[in-house]
């Protein structure tokens, strides 16, 4: 499959969204997606064990950083000490994703008392910190999204990203780096999704989807979700499926009228848990995960064999962060192999050899379930006004 590109900084406005497109609303709280799975889960099977896979230890070497760090990496260490042992995240992941990597990171230095996570939209934090600097300071230290055109935009300006060489690099390879000190967290694979009471066969591909929803156009229409491509999430991905494998778009000529779009996966996924969708496509695995495991069977996921969209998650510091080096810290541990392992137990796909075991989500387990040759990479790369103006309009006809 051919590697896809993104949507890029020239063609991106102040806010960090492409023109024409605007930016996607706030998730729901992560409360009312339990609430929803809690009734579904009654339904389904009226309660009992969760049935989720145990986790071994993730072991921690306190303190202690691997031989191939710099020699003065003990330096930063203590620079880190005297910042107060705080650290403020802006983040689109939920508590789920982060809590394994900012428990085992507490671990790995004893002397971090506080990590603060902002759970924020994809494009949402961009546009924040840049407005808490026009207006003073952000308190902002570390950056996480899998918004690329957003991340390109704002990686682009002056003084938004700070210049570092994570020692880390060198063990993983020079595509972790997606753009000047952005980095690859994660490598997580877009899915689709269905509700098993509803939908009786499960689909295989995009084009496997396509034939089930047009068999019944009754049944299906208005019952399958798509994500919103006048967002920068859905723009990427779903450009990405259509540039990776041009014969998409004849899948999407036949389910696109039969769909609704949302602007987040976890909306998407509480509305399939709920009935409200019977399926919906490139949803992205990091929020499935958890949500298959506590449906007990209500929800599967499956990765199209006709072309898996893999969309790296990008992690940078900003550069007015207030605790740099504990920041520097933070992107060390969380491309290391521990904490790479802590990445995995949280639901991301970690793309770090050696970073298996059960209950870990892996790049390596998408691989193993579609082979290499099926899997799209979206790049963090620009896209002319022309190209995405062009692609928007067909995409739009379709949906008609």
């Amino acid at each position: 499959m051919a590697r896809s590109s993104h949507l890029g900084s020239h063609d991106v406005a102040a806010t960090g969204a492409a023109p024409g497109l605007r930016l996607s609303s706030r998730r729901r709280p992560a409360t009312a997606l339990g609430v929803v799975l809690a009734l579904g889960l009654l339904a389904a099977c009226g309660g009992g064990d969760d049935g989720k896979p145990t986790v071994a230890e993730n072991k921690i070497s306190a303190g202690k950083v691997p031989g191939y760090y710099p020699k003065d990496y003990s330096d930063l260490i203590e620079a880190a000490k005297k910042e107060g042992g705080k650290l403020t995240v802006y983040s689109n992941l939920g508590d789920e994703n982060m809590a394994p990597i900012v428990r085992d990171f507490k671990k790995k230095y004893d002397f971090i008392k506080t990590v603060s996570v902002n759970e924020l939209d994809s494009d949402e934090l961009f546009q924040k910190v840049l407005s808490e600097n026009a207006a003073g300071k952000s308190p902002a230290d570390v950056l996480i999204s899998s918004a690329a055109s957003a991340w390109t935009s704002f990686s682009q300006r002056k003084n938004t990203v700070l210049d570092y060489k994570s020692p880390e690099l060198s063990e993983l390879g020079a595509s972790a780096e997606l753009l000047p000190s952005v980095y690859s967290m994660s490598q997580d694979p877009m899915t689709i999704a269905y509700n098993t009471s509803l939908m009786e066969k499960p689909p295989t591909s995009m084009a496997d989807l396509a034939k089930i929803v047009t068999a019944d156009k009754g049944k299906f229409k208005n019952k399958v979700t798509v994500r919103d491509p006048e967002g920068s999430f859905g723009f990427s991905v779903t450009r990405a499926l259509t540039e990776g494998n041009p014969k998409a778009w004849d899948a999407l000529e036949k389910i696109l009228p039969l769909t609704r779009p949302e602007t987040s996966s976890g909306t998407q996924l509480e509305k399939i848990v709920s009935g409200e969708y019977t399926a919906g496509f490139l949803i992205s695995a990091s929020p499935a995960y958890p949500v298959v495991e506590d449906s007990a069977g209500l929800v599967k996921i499956v990765f199209p064999e006709d072309g898996t969209v893999v969309l790296p998650r990008g992690l940078g510091i900003a550069a007015q962060a207030p605790h740099p080096a504990t920041s520097k810290l933070f992107l060390d541990f969380a491309l290391s192999e521990e904490g790479q392992r802590a990445v995995a137990e949280g639901g991301l796909a970690s793309y770090r050899k050696g970073v298996k075991g059960e209950g870990l989500h892996t790049y390596q387990e998408v691989v193993d379930k579609v082979g290499e040759d099926k899997i799209i990479h979206v790049d963090y790369a620009a896209v002319s006004k022309n190209d995405t103006d062009a692609w928007l309009e067909h995409f739009s006809r379709l949906q008609k």
